[in-house]
């Protein structure tokens, strides 16, 4: 066995016949423990807070979507039809419309967008899930809506008031000044059928309705539409088919993923878990300061077991690395019985549902092997930093004192 090694070994498992060194390397020992165990627990909650955010853009959001680089519209001909339909990979699309407009119910105004879907819309976004109350676009109503939770809210709107209809107004098209502001908006009154609930963002932007409402509404021809919202056979597609699609549509047409729709979420997703992770990374450096100590008081506890070593011909390099090898050791085992505690803390919340954020909420955790890695690669650098900080203390003049 390796002579610095078996040394090591022996210092961390046998107690010191100073009591006060027993303690000071217990705390240390304690401190990455805790240490483990706080960062990766932070960053199985931040995981498991990502993954809930991220299933709400998974609803409302679509893996592809196409609009056009120039002007807000665009016209859906033959030719891109067949492109869609022809390309491998894309399983469902659907043709939206999306403008801004203004909202009138029961004297209460609000600005939002108005999004016209059509039938294939529920195979692309399942956002009929989300529905709190009543129900998605029917065909056999006429001209039904669906609002946010937050426009709901503003508006005082409920469902199903056949007395007064939502009220939905666009400036009309043309050039000039408007005489009577009367004549200048377009409206169309509208039923609302149903209120769904998923961000808040999400819940104060749309108010869905048929497309050809949409189109009415805003004097668009049969085959003028925003964009077009696709859903991808599965995730691993989704590269593949966006570069074809840039290739067969050419300039004129942007096509982005669900993640380039949302890139500021998920900007701000990630700058959140970095800071978070320097933040308790800071916290594991002032930690592990306790393991500094521990292998200093160490050094002075076994002083004269490094003068025999040095006379029984062991050099300095090799008597560094004995407490090197102590100090990472001491790590290496807070490390793992930290892992362990989290990961069963992580279990016990998944299944168990221990801490709750509403009622009927659990705060979401998730167990990720990046995060097993992360906090793993953290602990084992610092903790060897630190052991080798504390054994470039031992030099000839320290061995022959």
């Amino acid at each position: 066995m390796n002579f610095p090694f078996y040394i090591a070994k022996r210092y961390l498992f046998s107690k010191s016949s100073n009591n006060t060194i027993n303690i000071i390397t217990f705390i240390a020992f304690l401190g990455v423990v805790i240490g483990t165990l706080s960062l990766f627990i932070v960053l199985s909650g931040f995981s498991g807070l990502k993954t809930f955010s991220v299933s709400f853009l998974n609803i409302s959001d679509p893996d592809l979507k196409i609009t056009s680089t120039e002007g807000k519209t665009f016209q859906f001909s033959d030719e891109i039809k067949n492109i869609l339909d022809e390309a491998k990979g894309i399983t469902s699309y659907t043709k939206v419309i999306e403008e801004r407009a203004f909202f009138s119910y029961h004297n209460r105004e609000i600005v939002a967008f108005i999004k016209g879907v059509d039938s294939n819309y529920l195979t692309v976004n399942k956002i009929d899930t989300a529905l709190i109350a009543g129900n998605w676009l029917q065909s056999s109503i006429e001209n039904d809506a669906v609002v946010g939770n937050g426009i709901s809210y503003k508006l005082s709107l409920g469902v199903y008031d056949f007395l007064e209809p939502l009220k939905i107004y666009v400036p009309k098209p043309g050039l000039g000044y408007i005489d009577d502001p009367r004549e200048g908006f377009k409206m169309i009154q509208t039923q609302n059928n149903g209120i769904y609930a998923l961000t808040e963002d999400i819940d104060n932007k749309y108010v869905f309705t048929d497309i050809k409402i949409a189109q009415n509404l805003l004097s668009y021809a049969d085959d003028q539409i925003s964009g077009v919202e696709i859903k991808v056979r599965s995730d691993e597609f989704i590269p593949q088919v966006q570069n074809n699609l840039e290739k067969t549509l050419g300039a004129n047409f942007k096509i982005e993923t669900r993640e380039q729709l949302n890139s500021l979420f998920y900007k701000m997703l990630n700058t959140e878990n970095l800071v978070l992770y320097f933040i308790f990374t800071l916290v594991l450096i002032i930690a592990l300061f306790n393991v500094i100590g521990a292998i200093i008081m160490m050094i002075l506890d076994k002083k004269e077991n490094i003068k025999t070593f040095s006379n029984l011909g062991v050099t300095i390099s090799e008597i560094r690395q004995i407490f090197i090898l102590h100090g990472f050791l001491l790590t290496l085992f807070g490390l793992f019985i930290g892992l362990i505690i989290g990961s069963i803390l992580i279990y016990l919340q998944t299944e168990f549902q221990l801490f709750m954020i509403t009622k009927t909420l659990a705060y979401p955790v998730e167990f990720t092997f990046i995060n097993l890695g992360i906090v793993i690669i953290t602990i084992t650098v610092l903790g060897f930093l630190a052991s080798l900080i504390a054994s470039s203390r031992i030099s000839a003049k320290v061995i022959n004192q």
